[in-house]
Order: C-alpha cells, then sequence, then structure tokens
C-alpha cells in the first residue's frame, strides 16, 4: 500500500441510511446524515485534504480584488487526481452507497470532487443550482457537502429551499450577483420552506440534488469553513448537448469530451460500488 495512505482508514465498509432521511430525501430533494464519518475517521483525513487543497489553490488574490464567486468561497476541484489520500476519501464505497441509497439506484459514477474553503470574512454564497453546469440527462444527480471542521450558521451553513428541485432547471444563470436576485424572487413566490441546520460537526454531511436550489451566508466567524464536497451521477446517465458555455467546459473537463448523446463513462468517471 502506497505510505502516504496507509495510515488512513478505507471509509469501505457501508452504513445503512434511515428510511426517514431517503424519504427526506426524495420530498425536499436535501438532507443531513450525521456521522458520516467518526471522528477519528475525520481526524485522519482532514490534514489530508486541507494539505492537498492548499497545495492547489490557484486563488492569490486578496478576497476585496474578488467578485463575488470569487469571494464566495477558494474552490479547488479533483484532488482525487493529484493526491492519493485525497482519492482514498473521494472513492470510499461508504459514501458511494449513500449516494446511490439516497437516489434509489444501484450504483454511482464520480463527477467530480470540489474542496470549498470559505475564508474568514468570506461573502455569501448566491442562490443557485448545481446542475446548470451539467450536461447530464438525470435529475438524479447529488452533491454531499461535508465539513472538516465543527461548524455553525455564522461560518456559512448551507442552506435549501426545500422541494425547489421538482421544476428542474429555472434560471440559465451562473453562480451571480444576478442568479441571487433572480432566485430569491423565485424562491419566496413559491413560497419554499427555508432548511438550514444550525451546527454540523465534522464527519457530518448534508446531501443535496443537482437541481436543489441552495446558498450559504458569508463566514462572519474568524476560522477557515472547511469543505470536502463530492458530485456523484447515477450509473448509466448520459451527456446532454450543451445549454450554456459552463455546461461545454464540463463536457470537455469533467467527461473527457465523450460524445453527445453517450454513457458518462470517462476515466475520470469512474463506477464507485
Amino acid at each position: 500500500m502506497n505510505t502516504q495512505v496507509a495510515h488512513l482508514p478505507a471509509l469501505d465498509n457501508l452504513k445503512k441510511l434511515p428510511q426517514e432521511l431517503i424519504r427526506e430525501f426524495h420530498e425536499k430533494g436535501h438532507t443531513l446524515v450525521k456521522n458520516v464519518l467518526s471522528k477519528e475517521e475525520i481526524d485522519a483525513y482532514r490534514p489530508v485534504l486541507v494539505g492537498a487543497a492548499e497545495r492547489y489553490n490557484t486563488e492569490k488574490r486578496k478576497l476585496e480584488e474578488r467578485d463575488t464567486y470569487g469571494k464566495a468561497f477558494l474552490q479547488i476541484m479533483n484532488l482525487w487526481q493529484v493526491d492519493e489520500g485525497a482519492k482514498r476519501f473521494v472513492t470510499a464505497k461508504r459514501l458511494a452507497k449513500m449516494a446511490a441509497d439516497l437516489m434509489g439506484v444501484e450504483n454511482v459514477r464520480l463527477y467530480h470532487d470540489q474542496a470549498l474553503f470559505k475564508e474568514p470574512g468570506g461573502g455569501p454564497t448566491p442562490w443557485h443550482q448545481d446542475q446548470y453546469y451539467w450536461p447530464i440527462d438525470t435529475h438524479n444527480t447529488v452533491t454531499m457537502w461535508m465539513p472538516l471542521v465543527d461548524i455553525d450558521i455564522n461560518m456559512g451553513m448551507l442552506t435549501f429551499a426545500s422541494g425547489s428541485y421538482v421544476n428542474g432547471a429555472v434560471f440559465n444563470h451562473e453562480i451571480s450577483d444576478e442568479s441571487e436576485t433572480l432566485f430569491d424572487d423565485y424562491v419566496k413566490d413559491k413560497q419554499f420552506e427555508i432548511s438550514r441546520a444550525q451546527t454540523m460537526k465534522a464527519g457530518d454531511a448534508t446531501w443535496h440534488r443537482g437541481f436543489t436550489i441552495h446558498n450559504a451566508p458569508g463566514n462572519n466567524s474568524d476560522k477557515m469553513r472547511e469543505i470536502m464536497t463530492i458530485i456523484y451521477v447515477a450509473d448509466g446517465a448520459r451527456i446532454t448537448p450543451y445549454k450554456n458555455e459552463w455546461q461545454k467546459n464540463d463536457h470537455h473537463k469533467w467527461l473527457m469530451g465523450k460524445p453527445i448523446g453517450g454513457i458518462i463513462d470517462s476515466e475520470l468517471n469512474p463506477k464507485l460500488l
């Protein structure tokens, strides 16, 4: 075994999700699962993931020099491709099985991972839908959002418009001030219930569908909000024609330019179970 990961727990022992959490996910488009990783497990993985994120972070500008998106978080993607410890975390069967069970599918493929670190004083993340960026033909997508440190609402807690995924794509807008305004009006007009945890322990995780509308407040604490995310897609999903330039970029970057209409099965999208 690679000495870099020999000390890391395998995370391949499966945990059965309570049926009420699976029901909540299907009804609301999101759920919170506690203790996905134990304290010992998250303590082992945190320095590995934080170290990888720091090594591959390319954002060098000061906060005040960035736009709204840039102020929202430091975003470092596909750590599993460049770090063996991150790969062990991102491809873990325990996490993949939870994603599959929540979506009600036999197997999932990786879309990509990303570290989302919101700095002290970092700005809010505007309302948006993740799947705006993805040229994928199914609603059966899910993002796991796991804090590597204990967090509370002052640090930028993920916030959901419950039930908002059912209408699919609402607006053709990336994360921006414009998306915040449009989605805020939409969420208020549809009277979606707004839901967010008050606190999360390191190793807890929220899971949300690709079309669930969500945002996060700014980080008003003096600590870094360290989050690791993994995006999963149901095995058998296909690549759709582009609806925007972002989807065109994703097709080349995360799906390796596989044929439109074809199955998502590139080397960057391994089957995980």
